[in-house]
């Protein structure tokens, strides 16, 4: 791939759905960089949408990717997750493991260390029973329109996630500033919230042998971009760099749970 910013159309080209999950998604092959991530990732996201946590009716999920453990937490306080990418081959992945095709990625193992946070691992098939219950519809987002979602069309929602997303879609700060309030958007006033998680100082990640996009961020500089788009942060949490070095170098992680100002 040639230099300069990355983005749909390389992802459409290049990007393998399956090269991306056995490298950053596999919690099976011993203690790694990446597995640190995602179990941080889980125990997070069990705080944030676990008992006394976040719930309401509709969460939307944007920038999904292949993935399913973002929404293993929420599947249990919300009645409609909508699950959305830009790639087609992601959203193509997406239905595989939802239809329990042959060949889908086994997220056992991630299931399992989730239902662990919640006290019992030995419900995984239960829990994977529920998101696929939850989810009710995969479709394509695109975070640099007004209206990220078109041509759907749907309710405002009670929590926008967007986790490792939109980073790699925006080639500027202000394009970044410009998305977030598109995501905005989709969340009602004076009560929905965002959740976000983005890496720290880090400018481009690997995935088999090519090298895609990340705008890069400090923290200073994500919670203003929250700020500025309508959202009052109500947590923030930054851990310490996890991801391997050669994969993604990185200076850090943040997570932040923001609730949208009421419309003045």
């Amino acid at each position: 791939m040639e230099g300069g910013f990355k983005g749909g159309e390389a992802y459409q080209k290049y990007f393998l759905p399956g090269a991306y999950l056995t490298t950053y998604y596999s919690l099976d092959s011993g203690p790694a960089p990446k597995a640190e991530v995602l179990k941080f990732s889980l125990e997070f996201l069990h705080k944030t949408f676990g008992p006394g946590g976040l719930m309401g009716d509709m969460l939307i999920d944007i920038g999904s990717g292949p993935t399913i453990y973002q929404v293993l937490a929420a599947c249990s306080s919300f009645l409609d997750i909508t699950l959305s990418d830009f790639s087609d081959c992601n959203r193509q992945e997406l239905g595989k493991w939802l239809k329990q095709e042959p060949g889908a990625f086994d997220w056992s193992p991630v299931v399992k260390y989730a239902c662990e946070l919640e006290g019992d691992s030995g419900r995984w098939m239960e829990k994977e029973e529920k998101l696929r219950a939850a989810v009710k519809r995969v479709i394509k987002c695109d975070v640099n329109l007004d209206t990220p979602l078109a041509p759907a069309s749907l309710p405002l929602a009670d929590c926008v996630l967007t986790l490792l997303a939109i980073e790699c879609a925006c080639c500027s700060l202000d394009t970044y500033h410009a998305a977030l309030h598109n995501l905005a958007s989709l969340l009602k006033g004076g009560g929905g919230h965002l959740v976000t998680m983005a890496t720290l100082g880090l400018s481009s990640y690997v995935v088999g042998k090519y090298e895609f996009s990340y705008l890069t961020l400090e923290r200073e500089e994500l919670e203003q971009a929250v700020l500025d788009a309508g959202f009052d942060i109500q947590e923030l949490l930054q851990a310490p760099k996890l991801y391997s070095v050669s994969l993604a170098p990185n200076t850090g992680i943040c997570f932040i749970v923001a609730r949208k100002r009421p419309e003045p």
